[in-house]
């Protein structure tokens, strides 16, 4: 694994782009026929994308498509400088919320310097695929932080990119305006059944742990329906200045 500063090379030609401040981090995949990005993060953290991707040799115009994990404006708010050139692609669930600029789904009420509409090309569902020749991506739409969450499957390395459906530690996600606990938990007992060796998460820590953090995150979900005070429940949960994660 090799580190330049926000940069990590996660797997060949995977690239992890730190996140600053509310965003999420940002992921690299340069395909054999199309380079594509996991969620474009904030506005304001976008020259640090833009800077990122030009050290490991890409330009704007590079991308071709854009993944979006979710709705929120701390996935979504750099698509702007994507969606005129690239694919942008969302589960049907948040892509009705990003077209239609449903503020109080997205969150935007938390603030990000984004004012124009935002566009989805691609409508996604649970088991499509794209196809970059060295690696496979599919999608698996997993409710539950919100309604439009999707965590993407690599099946050769075995690696899952979980926005924010599962973190490092098993830290319990903010279920958001369009979520729902019970999805979530059905949610993580599907990933469960497939082999993973690491979860690259939307914010925080890559969990090489993966069946551990899982059964934590279910247990942490389960916990909280049931308001035991005896289970240590972390919660990332947005506020009006931003996201602000459990340390």
């Amino acid at each position: 694994m090799e580190k330049n500063g926000d940069i990590i090379e996660l797997q060949p030609d995977i690239f992890r782009i730190k996140g600053h401040g509310t965003s999420s981090h940002s992921y690299i995949i340069k395909g054999d026929y199309a380079n594509l990005l996991i969620d474009s993060g904030v506005d304001i953290n976008f020259p640090v994308l833009q800077k990122s991707l030009l050290k490991i040799g890409l330009k704007i115009k590079d991308i071709d498509i854009v993944v979006n994990t979710h709705e929120h404006f701390d996935h979504i708010g750099a698509n702007r400088y994507f969606q005129d050139h690239a694919l942008i692609a969302a589960h049907r669930f948040a892509a009705t919320k990003i077209t239609l600029d449903d503020r109080y789904v997205t969150l935007y009420k938390s603030a990000d310097l984004n004012e124009i509409p935002l566009k989805v090309h691609l409508w996604l569902e649970s088991k499509s695929r794209f196809d970059l020749g060295n690696y496979s991506l599919n999608i698996i739409h997993t409710p539950g932080h919100t309604s439009g969450s999707i965590c993407i499957y690599e099946p050769v390395r075995k690696i899952l990119f979980t926005g924010d459906t599962v973190f490092a530690g098993g830290t319990l996600s903010y279920i958001a305006e369009s979520g729902s606990v019970g999805d979530y938990i059905n949610s993580i007992l599907s990933l469960g059944t497939r082999q993973i060796l690491e979860i690259y998460p939307g914010h925080g820590e890559i969990s090489r742990n993966p069946e551990e953090d899982m059964e934590k995150a279910v247990k942490n979900a389960k916990a909280f329906l049931k308001n035991e005070d005896d289970v240590e429940v972390e919660i990332t949960r947005f506020k009006e200045d931003g996201m602000l994660p459990n340390p």
